[in-house]
């Protein structure tokens, strides 16, 4: 009978290694992160001249079809520029902003996309962050030679013990899932590195030509194994 402790029995004797696993792949999406931004001498005029550029912006980015996987609205905002005169304030101004996120596959349109909106006035765009998508076949491979290096580790002890392996007893992810390599928001710290960009420029500009950024996935597990018993 094999008994349960972790180490095992004289006629079951267990090995206990860790696979690990570290690949560096392509990147397959990238998201950019707008701000757009208005201003106007009271609030309706802001907010008019913010829903115009607002809508260019959509507009702009959605005639990019499908290498625009997708198109999100985040923070929205309206508020008074104030200015003292005499003993109180007034309201000098009004300014709006919103924030939005666009994810895309296709990079060669995304350094196009990029220098267009960074062409437009009053309108930011950070990033690039690059990603790998939650069910890219990275992730998989990354696992699979986790395992591959764990069983490979166990066959090695048991040959230099002069026996063999007999059974898998346990398999443990540690987490095998790929670190996030951007922020879930654009304002968010961490992630790859970032460029901003707030052009003023009447002129379009040429494309900016950008650089995929390698991603790292990772992969470990512990795994128990019983061997044969050893001659000793």
């Amino acid at each position: 009978m094999t008994s349960d402790l972790p180490y095992g029995t004289a006629e079951a004797p267990r090995v206990a290694v860790r696979g690990e696993a570290r690949l560096e792949v392509d990147p397959e999406i990238a998201r950019i992160g707008i701000s757009v931004g208005a201003r106007g001498t009271d609030r309706r005029s802001a907010l008019e001249d913010l829903t115009r550029r607002n809508a260019a912006v959509l507009d702009l980015v959605k005639s990019y079809g499908d290498a625009v996987e997708k198109l999100e609205t985040g923070a929205f905002s309206i508020s008074p520029e104030l200015t003292k005169r005499g003993k109180g304030e007034r309201v000098r101004a009004y300014h709006g902003r919103v924030h939005l996120t666009a994810e895309l596959s296709d990079f060669t349109a995304l350094g196009e996309l990029t220098t267009r909106l960074a062409d437009l006035e009053l309108t930011r765009v950070d990033g690039p962050w690059w990603a790998l998508r939650p069910d890219s076949p990275a992730h998989g491979a990354a696992r699979r030679q986790a395992v591959k290096e764990a069983v490979q580790r166990a066959r090695e002890y048991a040959d230099a013990l002069g026996t063999r392996l007999a059974a898998l007893v346990e398999l443990a992810d540690l987490g095998a899932e790929n670190a996030p390599s951007y922020p879930l928001r654009p304002n968010a710290p961490g992630g790859s590195p970032r460029m901003a960009f707030a052009a003023e420029a009447t002129e379009m500009a040429p494309a900016l030509d950008l650089e995929p950024q390698r991603q790292t996935v990772t992969a470990q597990v512990n795994a128990r194994f019983t061997m044969h018993p050893p001659a000793l």
